[in-house]
């Protein structure tokens, strides 16, 4: 009766928990983007797949070689066996919550002389464990047999156990956002370099038709020297300018074939088994809705695993502030001792016990509270974190919004500088066919519409790889009710442990 009040009341108060209770706290919010001011996207996207979300590009091989970066990429399956491991990890610390039981059994033969000393000799014997006399002249022999099991239970009282719980908890859902941080990072690496390398695919295209305008330039000046309306020095100076692209666009390969072994890597091939065919850089760049700044905290799952980081460090202050309470265990054993193994099972052989332990540190020299202290300073500065994270992902959009906007504006200015210059050079080839103007002004005027020409590519590179940094930068569509809840990764049966307990993260 005693043993079952005992234990009512450790289990009553096993319910309380020491230590702060969690409550995330305020990030720093802006109402608005301050880029977004003057300039509105005329047709958002409303209809972006939040999984795929490069299919605003509208390009079939950029999609498919997104779509092996979740099945071949291996920074993606590291941080995937991570989230695995932090998983396992929560169950471990789960079962402290239950009892342990244990069962044992062993086979004694003693000898004891006539001093009254014994000396045993330990031997096994069928895997049992068996000890036997030594040499004693003479004395009592005696063989003792016993089985028995054991129980001893950790009682939660102070909550040490359930706070460590809960910052395992945290630490797993901070991997499993790492794991989307993972595949969004690489996602947008492959973005990136995939209209990298469509930028070497147009400016290769540029470089060609230049080389053979070009050719045709210095035609032109051949056949003005060959009338002897023109000077031998207008032949070398055309025949100049067309080795001279002609060296860009051989060097063009090397910067395309980085960018393809690049994306090779990203989807988890060797570069020799990648060939991405060459085509053009795409000229439409999608408009991707920001929203408001508010919902970028629960779209980024950077900023979801800091706000876990904080919890899992809250919960850990709980678990310093339980040692300063005293340790409570309760204790069982049951079994069977005989000297005779036919009688071992016998009623005459039983024997159990119950006990319950306390045991308090009274004194450590000042380290419990320091620990204390090392939690809430870790806290701390996992709050800050989180802060500079929050802050840090409004930049991360400022600045691609601002690159939109400018980059747009400057493509138009630009275009309109290339038609200018196309232009120029048909008037100054007309001119020197006419015998009005020297060559010089066609050789300005052919280096100024390829620079021109040259600077308009780049434009279009940096507003496409702009739009992919906007994207990643507002979540890739990702959303923080995709991180596995605390049920899930508490999901366990006691009654089959060596079951699955690894639960894949959950996809929209």
């Amino acid at each position: 009766m005693k043993a079952a009040v005992l234990l009512a009341f450790a289990l009553a108060l096993a319910g309380c928990k020491v230590g702060p209770d969690y409550h995330r706290p305020p990030a720093i919010v802006s109402a608005g983007y301050k880029e977004l001011a003057g300039w509105k996207p005329g047709t958002p996207l409303d209809t972006i797949d939040r999984g795929a979300w490069w299919s605003v590009y509208r390009d079939p091989l950029l999609d498919r070689l997104e779509r092996q970066i979740a099945v071949s990429n291996q920074n993606l399956i590291a941080a995937q066996a991570a989230y695995e491991q932090a998983q396992a990890i929560v169950q471990q610390a789960r079962a402290q919550l239950w009892p342990t039981l244990t069962l044992s059994t062993s086979a004694t033969r003693q000898s004891f002389g006539s001093g009254g000393g014994s000396a045993v000799t330990p031997i096994t014997v069928g895997g049992v464990s068996t000890t036997t006399g030594g040499g004693g002249s003479s004395g009592t022999t005696r063989n003792v047999f016993s089985a028995q099991s054991g129980a001893s239970w950790d009682i939660d009282v102070w909550g040490r156990i359930r706070r460590q719980v809960e910052s395992n908890v945290a630490a797993a859902q901070v991997s499993a956002a790492d794991v989307s941080s993972a595949k969004l990072s690489a996602q947008g690496t492959l973005a990136s370099a995939y209209f990298n390398l469509r930028a070497q695919d147009s400016l290769e295209r540029l470089l060609s038709d230049t080389v053979a305008e070009f050719q045709r330039a210095l035609q032109i000046t051949q056949n003005q020297y060959a009338a002897g309306v023109a000077a031998r020095s207008d032949v070398i100076t055309a025949q100049t300018q067309v080795e001279t692209v002609q060296a860009q666009l051989i060097a063009v390969g090397v910067q395309r074939a980085q960018f393809e072994h690049a994306i090779a890597v990203l989807t988890g091939v060797p570069p020799a088994e990648l060939t991405i065919p060459k085509a053009p850089l795409a000229t439409r760049v999608p408009v991707v809705p920001a929203g408001v700044p508010s919902t970028l905290l629960e779209r980024r799952p950077d900023i979801a695993a800091a706000e876990r980081a904080m919890q899992e460090q809250n919960a850990l202050i709980g678990v310093q502030v339980a040692a300063f309470y005293p340790d409570i265990t309760l204790s069982a054993n049951f079994g069977y001792q005989s000297s005779a193994i036919g009688k071992l099972f016998s009623l005459a052989s039983q024997f159990w016990s119950f006990g319950a332990a306390a045991s308090e540190t009274l004194f450590a020299g000042g380290a419990r509270t320091a620990a204390v202290a090392a939690a809430r300073a870790a806290y701390d500065q996992a709050v800050a974190n989180y802060r500079l994270t929050v802050l840090t992902a409004f930049q991360q959009v400022e600045d691609q919004l601002a690159a939109l906007r400018i980059l747009e504006q400057q493509a138009a200015a630009e275009a309109s500088a290339v038609r200018s210059a196309q232009q120029a050079v048909s008037i100054a080839l007309n001119e020197y066919r006419a015998g009005t103007a020297a060559y010089t002004a066609v050789i300005t005027a052919q280096a100024t519409e390829l620079a021109d020409e040259e600077t308009l590519l780049a434009i279009q590179q940096s507003r496409l790889v702009a739009s992919v940094g906007l994207i990643e930068a507002l979540g890739g569509g990702w959303d923080a009710a995709r991180l596995p809840s605390k049920g899930e990764l508490q999901e366990w049966n006691p009654i089959l442990p060596s079951g699955p307990i690894m639960k894949p993260l959950r996809e929209p």
